[in-house]
């Protein structure tokens, strides 16, 4: 299925890109929301351009963008005033860049990018010797010029600082610099963690399944993991999303997200095949935002976000129809008011615990966030998406189509042809394999 990408060469020492302009020196508190043990990582985004872009220009304009977004050009550390807290040391020591070349063109890439592959790691962003995970840089980025003149950028930025949400206001910030180094910036961004500080004392309100472990005995997550796991990618049109919003029965009122979630989580059970009454969970992100009081200030770019967490058992979730999964999602969303963020808040400062991952399906929603759109100069990309696949799921904009979404998860490699089979088989007419065409209408705004 996959296809080996040459080797890169890098054409110069990988370098450190510093602020333009001296930046404020300080310890930046990180709220419980950043500082969750399974956020202790990069997201890893890639970009395909067909046309490639002076990497002197991109130099510049990343370093007059970290002049705003100081943070990402520091560095993570343990926290002398909170006890096993981690805190940004906003030194200005730079964000590590560094340029290749790879023999290959953009279209040859194309043809593979749907699948990313995990080897792609090694050979589209550069590594960094660290002895832990303190050591990275917030922020890597890695330039591969491609033998047609286009490149393929991989950018990782380190979770604990920014959510998907902040992660393109920053990338935007950054193109907007590129292109109008004259222009002030139509967002500045808001440091300050502290609205989402806990309370004093704690006030936990409520019981948060999405970190209760409800199947002790069982581990659905360690049966994944002991196997060899392919990606599987399919892109879901407007005319898809609304064929499984008519298989809501009785008709559900429901926004897009809550019909494809519900979908695959299904989907993704009925593959695996557990049996029908083990307890079962899917975790997706949900934008806080506007949500919490206060609300998060504009230019907020931290973990603005929590788990949302529907429950049920195998056997209720893939005997009934859409209806009850989707009912599940919607129930989950509307318990994440601002008192139940809170008190999360909370239950993360007394209990530094990881979500509940033994039976469950995460989704992460990188669509809708304009990520797809971000042009230095040279056009938009052809291609945005994560550089490789992993065992949660991905909602992923589709490039040139804005109500259109791709859906990418890795699955054991025994089951990914039933599983894609269920993600495909209610999508056409019964009386033969043509799509729905009609009723292209969507929300024009839809809560994440």
């Amino acid at each position: 299925m996959f296809k080996e990408l040459p080797d890169c060469y890098y054409e110069t020492t990988p370098t450190l890109i510093s602020p333009e302009n001296p930046t404020p020196k300080h310890s930046l508190y990180l709220s419980n929301l950043d500082d969750q043990k399974f956020l202790r990582f990069s997201i890893k985004y890639l970009y395909v351009y067909k046309k490639s872009i002076p990497v002197n220009d991109l130099k510049s304009s990343l370093s007059k963008v970290l002049s705003y977004y100081y943070p990402l050009a520091g560095r993570l550390r343990i926290s002398e005033e909170y006890e096993d807290k981690l805190e940004v040391d906003c030194n200005g020591e730079g964000a590590l860049f560094a340029e290749a070349f790879m023999s290959i063109t953009v279209d040859e890439f194309m043809q593979v990018s749907k699948w990313p592959d995990i080897s792609w790691r090694k050979k589209l962003l550069c590594k960094v010797d660290a002895q832990s995970f303190l050591g990275i840089p917030p922020l890597v980025i890695q330039v591969t010029n491609l033998s047609c003149g286009g490149l393929i950028m991989c950018i990782a930025i380190n979770h604990c600082l920014c959510d998907a949400i902040g992660t393109s206001q920053f990338l935007h910030a950054w193109a907007h610099l590129q292109t109008k180094p004259k222009v002030d910036l139509p967002v500045l961004p808001f440091h300050s963690r502290h609205v989402l500080e806990p309370r004093d004392p704690p006030q936990i309100t409520f019981s948060h399944p999405e970190f209760t472990n409800t199947t002790p005995d069982f581990d659905l997550s360690l049966t994944l993991q002991s196997q060899p796991l392919v990606p599987s990618c399919l892109t879901f049109t407007p005319s898809h999303i609304l064929r499984l919003k008519r298989l809501c029965v009785p008709s559900l009122k429901c926004t897009s997200f809550e019909a494809l979630a519900s979908h695959v989580w299904r989907c993704w059970i009925k593959a695996l095949n557990p049996h029908s009454s083990l307890k079962i969970k899917l975790l997706f992100s949900a934008n806080i935002r506007n949500s919490v009081e206060p609300k998060l200030a504009k230019g907020y770019y931290g973990n603005g976000f929590v788990l949302g967490c529907a429950e049920t058992t195998v056997g209720q979730l893939v005997n009934s129809n859409m209806h009850h999964g989707v009912q599940l999602v919607q129930n989950a969303k509307a318990a994440l008011t601002d008192d139940y963020v809170k008190s999360m808040v909370d239950f993360l400062e007394e209990k530094r615990v990881k979500p509940d991952l033994s039976s469950t399906l995460v989704i992460s929603q990188w669509s809708k966030l304009g990520l797809e759109d971000l042009d230095f100069g040279e056009g938009k990309p052809w291609h945005m998406g994560p550089l490789a696949s992993e065992i949660y799921c991905l909602f992923l904009p589709v490039v040139g189509d804005l109500h259109a979404v791709k859906v990418l998860v890795s699955v054991p490699e025994n089951i990914v042809g039933q599983f894609e089979f269920y993600m495909i088989k209610d999508l056409y007419e019964e009386d033969g394999d043509q799509l729905i065409k009609d009723g292209l209408e969507l929300e024009e705004k839809e809560q994440l």
